[in-house]
């Protein structure tokens, strides 16, 4: 386990004048934004929470930019011709990296070996904790995906590959089991209906309330959920207006519990959800919503690269990628 270094801690301190800034960064996989008509379930899904803090759904047109709200379209295209895809989108959305453009295509799945390179040596979360501050992923892990990427059935995602490049340890269904731990199903639905596992269900806003917890004692916290992209490909059992309402709720918990001086960061890496004529991504733009203190200095964002560089300047990291 990485040990943070103190002299950067002591820096990150004198950086914000000694008082904390967390950033809870909320990564929805496959989430677009779309015109508000009858193909974008965003548009009519029930999600009183997000419509109360819009004005309206989180749909193309929509924005916001006030004190402590922030809702503006990026690109995920990058410049490079084709859909964007999950291995490029997430690598560019967790370094900052134009993955894309890098490598010369959009790539989809799991990152290649030019990617996971690119991640190590820029990962979000070991930026951070190579300036002493006190960063975690959220997502809880189970006995069974270690042994199926042991077995080579399972290639490790971006979030995780950023994630080890922290060195920081992975949370286990111990740690869900204490409320420390989030599990990509917000619910544990699809662990008790597909893994077999004998978790109880959990309430969304509980699940939201556990994030914020963390948020709490942590200067950076990375959750990570593919419901939406899941819903956008039909692989799941559930319509996906009852995903978005899902999704909501847990937001409303997040925000209901989040210590007043964090910041939530929410995007995505491509669309797809958001088109319900198609089971394939898209090239619309991608959220980034963005609530508490740190709003304002995200007004210049306008593509996925953006987001990495802008948690680490709310968070006093002044490194050069």
């Amino acid at each position: 386990m990485r040990v943070s270094n103190g002299s950067h801690r002591r820096r990150y301190e004198r950086t914000t004048g000694g008082k904390r800034r967390p950033v809870c960064f909320v990564f929805l996989d496959g989430v677009g934004l779309a015109p508000a008509d009858g193909s974008n379930p965003l548009a009519w899904a029930a999600m009183p929470n997000v419509h109360r803090l819009l004005g309206g759904p989180m749909v193309a047109g929509q924005s916001a930019d006030r004190d402590g709200l922030l809702l503006l379209p990026l690109d995920a295209c990058l410049g490079v011709e084709g859909l964007p895809q999950s291995a490029t989108g997430q690598t560019a959305l967790f370094t900052g990296v134009n993955a894309a453009a890098l490598v010369g295509a959009h790539v989809a799945g799991y990152p290649t070996e030019a990617l996971r390179q690119v991640i190590a040596g820029h990962s979000l979360l070991k930026r951070a904790t190579d300036h002493g501050l006190r960063a975690t992923f959220a997502n809880a892990y189970t006995g069974t995906y270690w042994q199926r990427v042991a077995q080579r059935k399972l290639r490790h995602s971006a979030s995780t590959l950023t994630t080890m490049a922290a060195g920081l340890r992975f949370r286990t269904l111990d740690d869900l089991e204490r409320g420390e731990a989030v599990y990509w199903d917000i619910t544990h639905e699809v662990m008790r209906s597909f893994l077999g596992l004998d978790v109880p269900l959990l309430e969304p806003e509980e699940a939201g309330r556990r994030l914020a917890r963390l948020v709490a004692a942590h200067d950076l916290v990375l959750f990570e959920s593919f419901l939406t992209d899941l819903a956008g490909h039909g692989r799941l059992p559930w319509p996906t207006e009852e995903v978005l309402t899902l999704l909501d709720r847990f937001l409303g918990g997040l925000l209901e519990t989040l210590p007043d001086e964090a910041t939530l960061v929410l995007s995505s890496d491509h669309g797809n959800l958001e088109d319900s004529n198609t089971r394939a991504h898209t090239l619309n733009p991608v959220p980034l919503l963005v609530v508490g203190p740190a709003a304002a200095s995200f007004r210049q964002a306008h593509a996925i690269t953006d987001v990495t560089p802008g948690i680490l300047h709310w968070l006093g990291v002044r490194d050069r990628k």
